[in-house]
């Protein structure tokens, strides 16, 4: 069960492309020319070109917390490891979870403090939200 799901991407990112085409295929309707195959292939080119991104976001940037771990990205982070998730300071150099050099763009960073006095730095695009869920996770 999750206690908190925020996924990297949504598979409906795929529908833009063809809805593009669909867009432009009917611009030539008006127009009185059209290039029904060529539509095709740009709406099937572009999602085929989407697909590979949506799959990389979704299997590296997705954050969630079950009843026992916290997954950042293919990380997965025990909640028996988690000392403290409230007033952490992030010290210069603490290693990121999911295996990023840095915070991924667009996403915040939350310092969490392990049981053995490290510093941590979780990520997800609501902080507060997944600092309630580790909280409630811990406890229950």
């Amino acid at each position: 069960m999750d206690r908190y799901l925020e996924r990297g991407a949504s598979w409906t990112a795929l529908a833009y492309g063809p809805g593009f085409a669909l867009l432009g295929f009917l611009a030539e309707l008006l127009t009185g020319t059209t290039h029904t195959v060529a539509w095709v292939i740009v709406g099937l080119g572009l999602a085929a070109i989407t697909a590979p991104w949506v799959y990389a976001r979704r299997r590296f940037l997705t954050v969630r917390v079950t009843g026992d771990a916290l997954w950042q990205g293919r990380e997965r982070l025990p909640l028996t490891d988690i000392a403290e998730v409230t007033d952490v300071g992030a010290p210069t150099g603490a290693r990121v979870l999911g295996g990023g050099w840095t915070t991924p763009n667009k996403y915040e960073a939350l310092p969490i403090r392990l049981t053995d006095g490290t510093v941590v730095l979780a990520w997800a695009k609501d902080v507060e939200a997944l600092r309630t869920a580790l909280r409630q996770a811990r406890t229950a």
